[in-house]
């Protein structure tokens, strides 16, 4: 059985298009199954663009990005792999913070710190936003918990390098 990766997205530039040929079809080709969970807003972006349906065809596990009821089974495995790419700088500050107030975040602020979970981030930010007073201790925070991150500058695909098991091609 292939290896579940944890694959959460949020809403920033290039999500409609970039997403699934950059993000989710190479990791499937990599041999992970994916547990996809979105933003809402994501999944409003990517529903729009009709991207849904195709992310749907590249996994047997539900894309969410809605809770479920107490009373429903759980939709995916617990992932020991997540990579959160694209983030964008307010979904970073907010799992940085621990703040979750959507189903992506969720799933991430419940594997942060837990030393048998790898969570790799992969962040879209632009220069005026990382230069902000705040987001280096965003990042700091998030790395002394664990967490790896790498901007996602260029080919997002080449985020998939830093999952473990992966080699840089």
């Amino acid at each position: 059985m292939s290896r579940v990766l944890g694959l959460v997205a949020s809403s920033c530039g290039g999500l409609d298009a970039r997403f699934r040929t950059e993000i989710a079809e190479p990791a499937a080709e990599r041999g992970w199954r994916l547990a996809i969970t979105l933003t809402p807003t994501a999944a409003r972006w990517l529903d729009a663009a009709g991207e849904i349906a195709k992310l749907q065809d590249l996994t047997d596990l539900e894309v969410r990005s809605t809770s479920r009821l107490p009373t429903q089974p759980r939709p995916h495995p617990d992932p020991t792999v997540f990579l959160f790419a694209p983030a964008t700088a307010n979904s970073v500050a907010k799992l940085a913070l621990g703040i979750a107030d959507n189903q992506a975040l969720t799933v991430l602020g419940d594997a942060l710190g837990d030393p048998a979970v790898t969570i790799v981030v992969g962040y879209s930010v632009r220069d005026p936003r990382a230069g902000h007073p705040a987001w280096r201790g965003h990042l700091d925070a998030l790395h002394s918990a664990g967490v790896r991150t790498e901007r996602l500058d260029g080919a997002w695909r080449l985020v998939l390098n830093a999952l473990p098991g992966s080699t840089r091609p």
